[in-house]
């Protein structure tokens, strides 16, 4: 029980989390591998969990009229095969390089998420589709290839590539989280790999800490956004840091 009320702690901060700002499965997974559980099983635990907790986050997004759907449903086609895109590129090439790599940039984007945000004039037009193939090919790719902390870097290209505002770009940017979760849910379910005596509580913490995260989100407006977001950044910087340079031996 001390066990699973641990994982339900996690599970509701990186639920809050990421409904703000994306990067919640780095206090997730790292909170499930000290438990000592098998791989296998951390991944679909924290999978189910997110998956359901994104879904609140969408929903209470959607009730405040804050998504993009025009940008979400054009912007899943362009994630599914940059996904493929990255996934093929994984087999080639070492995934470590992109670790060092992504450590050497993401100061660069915590300097540009700490910079005053534009006055945004004009929402994207729903026809600029090649921007939107750009960023989510791009973060697709990334997310089949590596991964770590994809819904925070997609929040800071739909703000600063695509041109909408924090809150905005962070409920758009669910309904992506949400397609790809849903699509490794329902792979770690088919092979059994989900431990539902744990992954059920920690869905309800999950949804619990989305629902109140996106409210505060909301009421907090975009300069919420940007904290949360700056906090994600700089979580997956120290989580890249250690793991490629400073304690490479604890992730081995």
């Amino acid at each position: 029980m001390t066990l699973i009320l641990f994982a339900c702690l996690a599970a509701f901060i990186a639920g809050f989390v990421d409904a703000i700002a994306g990067g919640g499965g780095l206090i997730q997974l790292p909170a499930l591998l000290m438990l000592g559980l098998p791989p296998h099983h951390v991944l679909a635990c924290n999978k189910f969990s997110a998956t359901l907790g994104t879904a609140s986050a969408v929903v209470s997004y959607a009730t405040q009229r804050l998504i993009r759907y025009d940008l979400a449903a054009q912007g899943i086609i362009f994630s599914l095969i940059g996904a493929a895109l990255g996934s093929l590129l994984a087999l080639h090439l070492d995934p470590d390089l992109l670790g060092k790599i992504l450590v050497g940039l993401l100061p660069i984007a915590l300097i540009v998420t700490l910079t005053p945000m534009r006055v945004q004039k004009k929402e994207p037009s729903a026809l600029n589709i090649w921007k939107v193939a750009a960023v989510c090919v791009s973060i697709g790719a990334y997310d089949g290839f590596f991964g770590p902390g994809t819904g925070s870097i997609l929040i800071l290209c739909f703000h600063w590539l695509l041109g909408l505002e924090l809150l905005k770009a962070s409920a758009t940017a669910k309904v992506l989280n949400l397609a790809s979760n849903l699509a490794s849910t329902i792979t770690f379910i088919i092979h059994g790999s989900v431990l539902w005596s744990l992954a059920i509580p920690m869905a309800i913490a999950s949804i619990t800490g989305n629902i109140l995260g996106s409210r505060f989100a909301v009421h907090g407006g975009n300069i919420i956004v940007q904290r949360i977001l700056t906090f994600s950044l700089m979580l997956l910087t120290l989580t890249l840091l250690g793991k490629y340079f400073l304690f490479p031996f604890l992730f081995s």
